[in-house]
């Protein structure tokens, strides 16, 4: 396949043989989420957003795997160094207190295939803007955040309460369900973490505390001013939650599975100076954020607010908790694990990740791409969209009604052109780091003629 070239070739979808493949994956199969009947081809074409299924459909896939592929199938910029790693056995090893090496000539720092103590030093240098020094890696997503409010509790001595935001969605362990305000259906029927309090998340990108509308800056005593209702709620004199208590405050610089939502600058300005003027840690899910997908390395890099714990994932190819060395606890074994951090390739693909990011300007790239994305869905002005948002490859396009969002997403796949929902009515568009001027003029093209489809 060359992807200079490539474009979605579809004949139907799915095909005869994905319906197969399907059956047979539901043959033991526990009940799960599943977007497409789209079954990936692995030993066929693909390269960056282009891909092959099992019935030769080729199609253009700007979901990333809801951004667990930053660089989309096969990409060059680390498939070439990978290709020139030797498979052994075993490729996991049990987790950070146990230690590899590749065994090359190099110094540790300078080693031809990084793995876990070549991710963690490059994401320090990452969060060094933060202060961060100290890294604890993981499985997963939710296990970063698992890890990231464990410490953050342990950090605050004592304290029992929790800030969440409306919308949130922090994964489906208990610990992270308990913090969800998102898909709740998810959340019902399990036991939760006690003392979580949720307020408003800013849902108007330009608003200020006047203009707000949103529920989070509320009126005050004086007809003047408006306050946010988590000032109010940890006011020491007519509060109803002592801050001395908050243990924590986690929040997603962007939200996702709730909407692709995108603060303004007075909402995080909030947050910031209320967690400093309490000395609450500051928690930032950048599971979907981070990684370059906003243009920046991390989604809080656009804001003022300075986290005291990121936890990565998705594109980090493993889980991440990542803060300061006054912040982790002393205590040995607090938060070991035995498989966490373990994952010789994944902690390889991960630092060439973000080798890449730096090598090949995907940052920079990001912002002109996803410019390109709105500028041009927003000319367009089709039918029935009400939003085109994002910030640099985290994009959105949200519709008037769901039945039209959930119609333009199946038309865009017959198609050939794979996308995702979010939110009640958000059509989400992911597409690589190193997406082409060429493919972002196809993919909003195939998502145009989609929605001329369903008017």
């Amino acid at each position: 396949m060359d992807r200079h070239t490539a474009e979605p070739d579809v004949t139907a979808m799915p095909g005869e043989r994905a319906r197969e493949w399907v059956e047979y994956h539901h043959r033991s199969a526990a009940p799960s989420t599943y977007v497409y009947d789209f079954v990936w081809d692995l030993s066929g074409d693909a390269e960056g957003p282009f891909c092959t299924d099992v019935d030769g459909n080729v199609l253009l896939d700007f979901t990333s795997h809801v951004a667990a592929a930053p660089l989309g199938y096969n990409n060059p910029k680390i498939m070439d160094k990978l290709r020139e790693f030797d498979l052994v056995d075993p490729l996991k090893i049990a987790g950070q207190d146990f230690y590899v090496s590749a065994g090359d000539s190099h110094r540790p720092e300078e080693s031809e295939f990084p793995g876990p103590a070549g991710l963690m030093d490059r994401l320090t240098d990452a969060t060094d803007h933060y202060g961060m020094d100290m890294v604890f890696l993981s499985n997963s997503g939710a296990e970063a955040v698992e890890n990231g409010i464990k410490i953050a509790y342990d950090h605050s001595d004592g304290a029992k309460y929790a800030i969440t935001f409306d919308g949130a969605f922090h994964g489906r362990t208990l610990g992270a369900l308990s913090l969800n305000r998102s898909k709740e259906k998810y959340r019902r029927k399990f036991p939760e973490v006690p003392g979580v309090h949720d307020v408003p998340y800013c849902d108007d990108r330009t608003c200020s505390p006047a203009s707000c509308d949103c529920g989070f800056f509320v009126g005050s005593d004086d007809p003047t001013e408006q306050v946010s209702l988590l000032r109010k709620k940890l006011d020491p004199k007519r509060g109803h939650i002592n801050a001395d208590e908050v243990a924590y405050i986690i929040l997603e610089p962007i939200q996702g599975e709730g909407g692709y939502r995108i603060p303004s600058a007075s909402f995080m300005d909030e947050i910031a100076a209320l967690a400093t003027e309490h000395d609450i840690t500051l928690v930032a899910d950048e599971i979907q954020t981070g990684m370059g997908r906003t243009g920046k390395m991390w989604g809080a890099d656009h804001y003022s607010i300075e986290p005291d714990v990121i936890a990565a994932a998705k594109g980090l190819r493993v889980g991440a908790t990542i803060s300061r060395s006054d912040v982790f606890p002393d205590e040995k074994g607090r938060i070991s694990s035995t498989w966490g951090a373990g994952d010789i390739i994944a902690s390889l693909q991960g630092a060439l990740t973000i080798d890449a990011i730096h090598e090949h300007g995907l940052l920079d790239n990001a912002t002109v791409r996803g410019r390109q994305f709105k500028e041009t869905m927003r000319d367009a002005d089709p039918t029935g969209v009400v939003d085109v948002r994002g910030k640099g490859l985290m994009l959105a396009v949200e519709f008037d009604t769901q039945e039209r969002r959930d119609a333009v997403q199946e038309a865009a796949l017959q198609r050939g052109f794979l996308t995702l929902s979010c939110g009640y009515k958000v059509l989400r568009v992911l597409p690589p780091l190193d997406v082409t001027e060429r493919e972002i003029d196809l993919g909003a093209d195939l998502l145009e003629q989609s929605i001329a489809d369903v008017a």
